[in-house]
Order: structure tokens, then C-alpha cells, then sequence
């Protein structure tokens, strides 16, 4: 019984690993196919966000995958498929955008936080530790705790 539970659960983990996205019509060419697939690696997938669309199984990924394959097809230049896809979706759809006016913020930002959390501990209040009671605010503290009794 635990060989065959331990089986299932491999089974279960190791089966995710192999979802690849499968295409229906890879290029006959070799090199335009592995030109398409390089570039694929480079492409983010719109609709999974971390996912370049090599890997990803969402429709938008299988467009975008058909999109490069025809147009590496008809003879363009992996920079030009690169340039064509930033033109209509933008720099999000690199998954390294470039440092530019519009992804300055992109770039710049962890550095921001990192920023932001050493000035709130570099301002942050310390502690206030109190002193001991001196010994005339001991004797009015018995006076008001005696005041008190007698009331």
C-alpha cells in the first residue's frame, strides 16, 4: 500500500514537468525552427506574466508562437519578430525589457524600496527606557496611594 501511494505521489509531481507546449506545425526548416524557438525563450507570455510563451499552454501564447513561425517563415530577422511584437504589445512583452525612458521605473524600482526600507530604519524611533523614580516622586506616589486609602 505505501509503494503504491508513493507512486501516485512521484507520479503526481513528475507528470507537471513534462507539460511542454506542443505546437501543431513546427517549421520544416531546422534553423528557422530553432531561430523561432530562441526567440520564443525571449517572449512573455501576456496572459501567465513569468512565462515565456514557449512554455506556456494559454491561446495568446499559442497566437504569438504561430505569429513568430510566419513571420521567421517569411524571411524576417529574429530582431525584426522582436521589433514587430514590442510595436504592437510593448516592452512587457520582452522578458528582459530594455532600460529605457519607459521602463525606467521597471529598473529602478527594487532600488527605490531597498531605499524607502533603510530610511524607515535609519528614522525609526527608538525606544524610549525609563529611568528610575527619584526619590521625591517615590514619596508622592505613597502620599497619592495613602490619599487614596483614606478616601
Amino acid at each position: 500500500m505505501k509503494q503504491l501511494f508513493l507512486t501516485v505521489m512521484i507520479l503526481f509531481v513528475a507528470v507537471p514537468a513534462y507539460g511542454v507546449a506542443v505546437d501543431e506545425k513546427p517549421l520544416a526548416d531546422p534553423a528557422q525552427e530553432a531561430a523561432a524557438r530562441a526567440l520564443m525563450k525571449e517572449i512573455r507570455c501576456l496572459v501567465c506574466q513569468n512565462q515565456s510563451i514557449e512554455d506556456s499552454n494559454a491561446d495568446l501564447a499559442k497566437d504569438l508562437r504561430a505569429i513568430i513561425r510566419e513571420r521567421i517563415l517569411l524571411g524576417d530577422s529574429p530582431d525584426n519578430v522582436r521589433a514587430y511584437l514590442v510595436d504592437r504589445y510593448g516592452d512587457w512583452v520582452l522578458l528582459d525589457p530594455p532600460f529605457n525612458k519607459m521602463t525606467l521605473f521597471l529598473w529602478t524600482s527594487p532600488f527605490l524600496f531597498l531605499g524607502l526600507v533603510i530610511l524607515m530604519v535609519a528614522t525609526a524611533r527608538k525606544p524610549v527606557t525609563a529611568k528610575p523614580l527619584s526619590d521625591s516622586e517615590k514619596a508622592r506616589i505613597e502620599r497619592m496611594l495613602q490619599e487614596k486609602d483614606s478616601i
